[in-house]
């Protein structure tokens, strides 16, 4: 029942996070929410019963694992973990600094591992739970101006799919839920870091920006309202998908990169089976 199963969503303070959080506990499970900003989560979401906002470095294995340990104390389990928190480094790759890319890997793929880690003890002591990763439809086709924050994705799409068989024999579930642009704040203010545009033979990349913040921003195919949708059915799945896209924008864009792909390797087939020892051919 809802009222016994236990969600752990981070960067829960905006955007698809903190609608999820307000869906979940509207529906009557328990949600323990991380922030890096806890005073703006709890006016946002309310003192509810059920609801449990925690200020948390996500970087930080003792900051994670007190989170995890402070979930477990108060509502006795945990059945769901949402790696939500993230955000968008975009900008030629020698426009930015090796500080600049050092942080988006730190939140988007080591502080996604540094919860799953600190999570699974506890989901391998119930034999269940459910981790879920938003990764985005950056983790399945590169754009010019965002190779880092393509990289970053890419990443975790990898990470869930290896762990997802990792984790089966232990009856843990993963699930890598890729976004398409939604109609949230991500290429507003705080969510989108963008590199200085220090170098004039990149100016294709500078009006890209320009592009997006014209184009993209504020007009987004995506409902935010609709997201949760997503996350709720993948969790009452007894099958769920290793891999799931949340928008038309998603289907229609990974569906192309898949078709382009199989174009390319098709196309270069005969070289790439060229390399096999002749006596192990087929």
């Amino acid at each position: 029942m809802n009222d016994q199963q236990v969600w752990f969503v981070t960067g829960a303070s905006q955007g698809i996070g903190l609608v999820l959080v307000k869906r979940l506990l509207a529906e009557g499970y328990k949600v323990a929410a991380t922030t890096r900003k806890i005073n703006e989560l709890k006016e946002n979401v309310g003192d509810l019963p059920g609801f449990l906002p925690l200020e948390v470095d996500l970087a930080s294995e003792q900051s994670v694992t007190e989170a995890i340990s402070r979930t477990v104390e108060k509502f006795g389990r945990l059945d769901a973990v949402v790696n939500n928190a993230g955000f968008g480094m975009l900008g030629a790759l020698e426009e930015l600094s090796l500080k600049e890319i050092k942080t988006e890997f730190e939140v988007n793929v080591f502080a996604t591992i540094n919860v799953i880690r600190q999570a699974l003890p506890q989901l391998r002591r119930q034999g269940s739970g459910h981790i879920m990763n938003v990764t985005s439809i950056a983790g399945w086709k590169g754009d010019s101006g965002a190779s880092v924050y393509n990289s970053s994705k890419y990443a975790i799409e990898g990470l869930s799919d290896a762990l997802a068989g990792e984790l089966l024999p232990l009856g843990i579930k993963v699930t890598a839920i890729a976004p398409g642009p939604f109609r949230t704040n991500f290429l507003g203010k705080g969510s989108v870091h963008y590199a200085d545009p220090a170098i004039a033979d990149y100016e294709h990349i500078h009006q890209h920006k320009q592009w997006l913040d014209e184009n993209q921003h504020g007009k987004q195919l995506g409902d935010p309202k609709k997201a949760p949708d997503i996350f709720i059915k993948v969790f009452n799945t007894d099958q769920p998908p290793v891999h799931v896209l949340m928008g038309s924008d998603a289907v229609r864009i990974v569906n192309s990169q898949l078709q382009r792909l199989q174009d390319e390797i098709s196309a270069w087939e005969a070289i790439s089976v060229s390399t096999d020892f002749k006596e192990n051919r087929s």
